[in-house]
């Protein structure tokens, strides 16, 4: 017999999905106000579906420019977490291209480091009138490997490798920057995760 005609509530499947409290209104403020100031009211934070009002608001340029301003102040404060702990400067008027997961094959880090490379040198082709059309990125890799992974570690030097070259080549600048955000956990990604704009 089936279990689950067996005893029906007995297992309720749940899926890993954004929970509000902790990863919108803890690890983003700024976000969190401009939102309840937006709709009205803090219910949502406690009933996710609350937020539908928030659709009407997406062609409000009033409400793009605070979208906008709370952005960057995140993306300011991922600036300077990384120059804390990585030394790296990084600019804010970037795009900020973000993977921070386990490192592992089946996870595209490896695919993911190889259009850095191609990304570079296809800025490194450029003129210097053709760079100036390019967006300046910031790709960021955070995660750690399991400690007999060998594949998983070799993936983690060859981004660092990569982001040596990148990072001191004077000719890019600020149009490309790479950076491995070390010790990855919770505390760490509630300053990386705001501050994402392409995931």
């Amino acid at each position: 017999k089936n279990f689950h005609e067996w005893n029906p509530k007995l297992i309720v499947n749940m899926t890993n999905g954004v929970t509000p409290r902790r990863w919108i209104d803890c690890a983003n403020p700024e976000l969190s106000s401009l939102i309840t100031e937006t709709i009205g009211e803090d219910e949502w934070i406690a009933d996710l579906e609350r937020i539908e009002p928030l659709q009407y608001s997406a062609e409000d340029t009033d409400f793009l420019k605070k979208w906008r301003e709370v952005k960057r102040n995140n993306k300011k404060k991922l600036a300077h977490w990384i120059k804390e702990n990585v030394g790296i400067d990084v600019p804010t008027d970037a795009l900020y291209d973000i993977q921070v997961k386990r490192i592992h094959e089946y996870k595209r880090q490896l695919m993911n480091i190889l259009y850095v490379i191609h990304r570079y040198l296809t800025i490194k082709d450029l003129t210097p009138v053709e760079r100036e059309q390019v967006v300046a990125r910031v790709i960021c890799f955070g995660g750690k490997a399991a400690p007999g992974y060998h594949n998983a570690k070799a993936i983690i030097r060859l981004i660092n490798c990569v982001a040596e070259t990148v990072n001191n080549d004077a000719e890019i600048g600020d149009l490309l920057k790479v950076v491995y955000l070390p010790n990855y956990c919770v505390s760490a990604a509630e300053v990386i995760i705001p501050a994402a704009e392409l995931s």
